[in-house]
């Protein structure tokens, strides 16, 4: 076969971690929230920031010789595109604003490919071709396993070399996971919409990292946060009666630790209400775990942070072997 197309909108099969597709200006827009919430969301930057396929890729098996994708990035500062062959990092593509096209050099011969769109900013995909394949691509079977994963910009890796090096990217190839990332950048307010996605999505494991953001925005004071926090757990739990999930508190951050927002909280003192509640909330719910953020990346590791908040490409290497000990540990408790 000369040419297949291989698209989001041709193929579905072959495509994961997006929640949808839709047409958009010639172009196939990825969502990780529901598009028909936006409306009721009150929250644009958070719709803004679902357009990002952040742990979107593409999987199949293939005997093709070329790979053509195209791109239209609404980001200067985009993360790249990654390529993997057999699971091994082949070639990473920049990406530039406005549209881009690229083409991948790929075996040859039956091999495993996956490709990876950016994790960071807004991206619209294109034509998808394969060339010099003997046959139409297959789908390998897909991950029996499937994780649901919620978080701010901690979670969504902007400071991540590419996105198979995000934390959620690097537990998920390392255990065989499906993975659909909800990490969005400076936007994990616990919305009721990012609360009613998780609960209506299938899913065999569900962590949520909470309290970052709602730290540096003030979000929830005191009065309110604790509530906000059960609230939010309970609208999960609704449609996963049985399914593990696994709370994060937020990682540290040496200057916030002891230093007050302005609703009066401090980095620490936003965690350890976070430990409250789901220390409360679990001793009614046996699947309901805790994972203490500052042991995930600590005080003493600082040097693993980009900008005294968000890790680096090392961080996000500690992040992603500590906390797949933490779900490994929990699954094995459950």
């Amino acid at each position: 076969m000369s040419e297949v197309a291989i698209g989001p909108l041709d193929r579905p099969e072959l495509w994961h971690g997006a929640l949808s597709w839709a047409p958009a200006d010639g172009w196939s827009q990825p969502w990780r929230l529901p598009p028909a919430l936006e409306r009721r969301a009150y929250a644009p930057v958070l719709f803004e920031k679902a357009k990002a396929p952040a742990g979107v890729r593409a999987v199949l098996t293939t005997d093709a010789r070329e790979l053509t994708l195209e791109l239209d990035s609404g980001a200067d500062d985009s993360s790249p595109v990654d390529l993997l062959v057999d699971g091994e990092l082949a070639q990473r593509a920049s990406v530039g604003a406005g549209p881009n096209e690229f083409t991948f050099t790929l075996p040859g011969r039956p091999a495993t490919i996956e490709v990876w769109l950016p994790q960071h900013g807004p991206a619209r995909l294109g034509a998808v071709r394969l060339r010099d394949a003997s046959g139409l691509p297959d789908a390998p079977p897909p991950p029996r396993f499937r994780w649901l994963c919620y978080g701010s910009s901690i979670t969504q890796c902007r400071h991540a070399p590419g996105p198979t090096e995000t934390w959620p990217a690097l537990v998920a190839r390392a255990q065989g996971w499906d993975l659909r990332c909800l990490g969005f950048g400076g936007q994990c307010h616990l919305d009721p919409v990012v609360a009613e996605t998780l609960r209506d999505q299938p899913a065999d494991l569900i962590s949520l990292c909470l309290g970052i953001n709602v730290y540096g925005n003030g979000s929830y004071s005191t009065r309110t946060w604790r509530g906000r926090v059960a609230d939010f757990v309970a609208r999960v739990r609704d449609g996963h009666a049985g399914t593990p999930i696994v709370v994060q508190s937020p990682i540290a951050s040496p200057e916030r630790e002891a230093t007050t927002n302005r609703t009066g909280l401090t980095l620490a003192e936003v965690r350890e209400e976070v430990h409250q509640v789901i220390r409360d909330l679990s001793a009614d719910d046996p699947n309901l775990h805790l994972v203490d953020g500052s042991s995930i990346l600590t005080v003493e590791e600082a040097d693993q942070l980009a900008d005294g908040l968000h890790p680096g490409p090392l961080g996000y290497r500690t992040m992603a072997t500590r906390i797949s000990t933490a779900l490994e540990s929990t699954l094995a408790f459950t």
